[in-house]
């Protein structure tokens, strides 16, 4: 029964196999049309900041202690980064008139590297160059007000952020993938759809299915 039911399935996709290309196809040329014409590309650079007390008369023991409080303040410095206070300094030293707070916040993040003092803090944007200026603004800033709000004795700047080469979004292969498996699924099931709702009689088997009768002979078609 289920060899049977596997072959009706293939031999309905096989019927109207040009709506499944169709769809596959379009949805193709749709994500191609969004992937390269229409998203928007976004650059992203990132500065890392390596932030801790002097260590030169601290023991093994405090060091690691002071590595797993970093990674509990991974969240305050997230915060501290994304604040109005870092905001309306980094506005008014990049002279940003066309940026609010809360839309400069959408552009950063900070991120931590596992069991290390380093925080990466990282901006976005559709302008590489810009992009890079303000992810080098963010962390002078930042070093600056953690400095004073925070307390922390040794803040420092390992890696400057440089201009990205390659956009992070949109990714191309990723979205084109998505659209052939959609167009692909999309195609199937309007076939069905179509299957189900054709309730014309066709062959003998169709005979037999929906009326239960005996098919006694049928009449094949000529050529003109």
């Amino acid at each position: 029964m289920e060899e049977i039911e596997l072959k009706y399935l293939f031999q309905v996709m096989l019927k109207r196999w040009w709506v499944i290309v169709s769809f596959t196809v379009s949805a193709l040329i749709l994500g191609a049309v969004y992937s390269f014409f229409i998203a928007t590309p976004v650059y992203q650079s990132n500065t890392s900041i390596y932030i801790g007390k002097n260590t030169e008369s601290q023991s093994t023991s405090i060091m690691y202690n002071d590595v797993l409080l970093n990674d509990r303040l991974v969240n305050d410095y997230r915060e501290l980064v994304k604040s109005r206070l870092i905001s309306d300094a980094v506005i008014k030293e990049m002279n940003l008139k066309d940026i609010t707070t809360d839309k400069l916040a959408t552009m950063l993040n900070v991120t931590s590297k596992k069991d290390t003092r380093l925080i990466v803090i990282s901006a976005t944007d559709g302008d590489p160059v810009f992009t890079k200026n303000l992810a080098d603004k963010v962390a002078e800033v930042f070093k600056k007000k953690a400095e004073e709000i925070m307390k922390v004795e040794n803040i420092q700047i390992i890696d400057k952020a440089v201009v990205p080469e390659a956009p992070i979004k949109p990714n191309k292969k990723t979205n084109m993938a998505i659209a052939l498996l959609i167009g692909f699924m999309l195609g199937i099931g309007v076939v069905f759809i179509i299957e189900f709702l054709d309730d014309t009689i066709k062959t003998p088997e169709d005979i037999k299915k929906h009326l239960d009768l005996p098919v006694i002979g049928t009449i094949p078609v000529f050529p003109e």
